[in-house]
């Protein structure tokens, strides 16, 4: 099962190349991720859309548009091609890693006219007369979103996607373009780890590696958003230290000689679609100045990583795992271990 993701700034001409290229692959179906955000503007409340603004915002239409497209994969097999614009590389992360958790292979493109053709190509769409504010809601609207679209090019976008310059192309040549690029392995499958959604409560460990001025180590996974501490899930008939330091290892290249002493037990509570489950936090230890001059990325599974601060960990990690490390530091401070529920300390 393969996904064709063509992505693009609004205007590119990704849906038009999108209706060329189903002709042009075999047992291929079009899947619109619009169509999601259209339902969910009738099934949820407005105030929440009013919270959110843009509909990818909206955690629910990012589980969707992978839940969808796997059960449309699963009903009709083939390929699916999907133009969506994709600007935050978190929504990437988590999409894209969602997919690849149902071991749905995807090929990632990106629409790339030059800028003064994409303005003009806005210029010319047509807006519905009977439209109020037709204008401003189409054509502004994708003026608008020029900006957020360089950014995201010269920051990311460029280094993940296969760029199709479509500057002197129809769609149909793109569509041609695209469909041989992938055929012919131009276009790879999107080097992202495979990781396998659960399917009941998990344990994890995550060990805590500092620096000499005592900064934790995070990583950045590129298969779900935010950052996060060396660790992994726990294997059957496997001892959650002897994890915590098989995963250090293999995500960063560290070897730990001595087993690292617990910090935390946090239980962390179900959350649909979300299991939960024990997560657990070790002490690693302080590297050695040579060592965390030495860590080493997998490719496809960590994209970066940092040593931080305490008030730095707070701004990149999500709240349940700030809270988890802020206590684990203490805990660290204090030389004792701490059980908590959601993040909050007891007994």
């Amino acid at each position: 099962m393969t996904v064709v993701w063509i992505n693009g700034a609004f205007g590119a001409g990704k849906t038009t190349t999108a209706r060329e290229l189903i002709e042009l692959i075999p047992n291929s179906t079009l899947f619109d991720p619009e169509v999601v955000g259209a339902a969910l503007t009738q099934l949820l409340p407005a105030k929440r859309l009013a919270e959110a603004g843009d509909f990818q915002d909206l955690p629910v239409w990012r589980r969707l548009v992978v839940d969808t497209a796997a059960g449309l994969l699963a009903e009709l097999g083939g390929t699916l091609v999907v133009p969506m614009t994709l600007l935050r590389q978190e929504y990437r992360d988590e999409i894209f890693g969602g997919l690849a958790a149902r071991r749905i292979a995807v090929h990632h493109l990106l629409l790339a006219p030059a800028e003064t053709i994409l303005r003009e190509r806005i210029a010319g769409r047509e807006v519905p007369p009977d439209l109020p504010d037709g204008e401003m809601r189409v054509r502004q609207w994708s003026y608008d979103r020029i900006e957020p679209y360089r950014t995201a090019l010269a920051s990311w976008l460029a280094a993940d996607a296969h760029l199709v310059d479509t500057s002197a192309l129809t769609p149909y040549e793109t569509a041609v373009h695209i469909a041989e690029s992938v055929g012919r392995g131009a276009a790879p499958v999107c080097d992202i780890v495979q990781t396998p959604e659960p399917t009941a409560e998990t344990l994890a460990a995550g060990v805590l590696l500092f620096d000499d001025r005592d900064r934790v180590l995070l990583v950045d996974p590129t298969y779900k958003p935010g950052w996060e501490f060396p660790g992994g899930v726990v294997e059957r008939g496997e001892a959650p230290a002897r994890a915590g330091m098989r995963e250090v290892a293999e995500e960063t290249g560290i070897e730990l000689r001595e087993v690292p002493r617990l910090l935390v037990v946090d239980w962390e509570r179900p959350v649909p679609p979300g299991f939960g489950g024990l997560r657990l936090l070790f002490d690693g230890g302080r590297l050695e100045s040579g060592q965390a001059s030495r860590v080493l990325l997998p490719g496809p599974e960590l994209r970066a990583w940092r040593f931080a601060t305490e008030q730095e960990a707070a701004e990149m990690l999500p709240p349940v795992r700030y809270e988890r490390l802020r206590w684990a530091l203490r805990a660290r401070e204090r030389g004792t271990a701490l059980y908590l529920e959601a993040g909050v300390p007891l007994g």
